[in-house]
């Protein structure tokens, strides 16, 4: 269980610093190269959920973290009996969904910055919380396929 609580801590501080970073060494809309045409650093301030959608619905998107992290203190008895793997995805999950509910509670937006250039600009908090989702889902069909 201590899993679970020092991943949510570590993923929340990192994505909380990483976030100060950017936000006090750049200017918004800023883009710095970092491997040109590939990667660039580029701060941008996010109203919406991924790739933008549902702009300016703050409401709604602190409602539905909230649930979801109401979800896991109500499951704390299930977490604590659940192996390893999920107390590393949960607690990624938990710590991103922390991060930019703080962004949206502070900003009434999140702050982005991971520019690959394919991809919609991006933070460590959706890192966390889309590789959390991803381990629940390996582990699930680890599940299932034992099952068969």
């Amino acid at each position: 269980m201590i899993r679970f609580i020092l991943v949510m801590l570590f993923t929340l501080a990192l994505d909380r610093y990483s976030k100060f970073i950017i936000m006090n060494k750049m200017t918004e809309g800023q883009s710095i190269p970092v491997w040109n045409k590939v990667f660039h650093l580029t701060y941008i301030q996010n109203p919406g959920a991924a790739f933008g959608l549902l702009a300016g619905k703050t409401w709604f998107f602190i409602m539905i973290t909230t649930l979801v992290l109401l979800a896991m203190v109500l499951g704390w008895r299930w977490i604590q009996k659940a192996g390893p793997l999920y107390h590393w995805a949960l607690g990624l999950v938990a710590g991103g969904a922390l991060g930019n509910l703080i962004d949206r509670l502070l900003y009434t937006r999140v702050i982005d910055f991971l520019d690959f250039r394919i991809w919609p600009v991006f933070n460590l908090a959706d890192t966390a919380i889309c590789i959390g989702v991803g381990l629940i889902l390996l582990d699930a069909f680890k599940d299932l396929r034992r099952v068969r």
